[in-house]
């Protein structure tokens, strides 16, 4: 059986697919500064809802340690168009060296949800 390596947020030239969904993780280090994170982004149109969780701990190696913080989860949804700029906006913003910036396809979801996603992400 072939593998299906398709990306559903790409078209086959390996463009951003313009409908396509996407959620969007990153972690930071206090609640104050993920409000912020999920405000920006949605104000400035690059994500149509952003979900704060937290506090969780996250156990990692950084410059040769092994460190164990509290951090904020951040998840945001945007469409697979604006992540490059939804996560250059999350870099400028973030005061970690290397953040966390994962995205992650939507396969499948209602409709009139992700058609709000999309419309909530136009720029105006």
């Amino acid at each position: 059986m072939a593998e299906n390596t398709a990306d559903p947020a790409r078209t086959p030239a390996g463009e951003a697919a313009p409908t396509a969904v996407l959620t969007v993780l990153t972690t930071i280090d206090a609640r104050e500064k993920a409000d912020a994170l999920a405000r920006g982004a949605i104000a400035a149109r690059l994500a149509a809802c952003a979900q704060i969780s937290g506090p969780v701990t996250s156990v990692y190696r950084w410059q040769g340690e092994v460190v164990s913080e509290r951090e904020w989860q951040v998840l945001l949804k945007t469409t697979a168009v604006r992540f490059d700029a939804l996560a250059a906006h999350l870099r400028a913003a973030h005061d970690y060296d290397t953040p966390e910036i994962i995205a992650t396809p939507v396969s499948h979801g209602d409709p009139a949800y992700l058609a709000w996603v999309h419309d909530e992400t136009q720029p105006q």
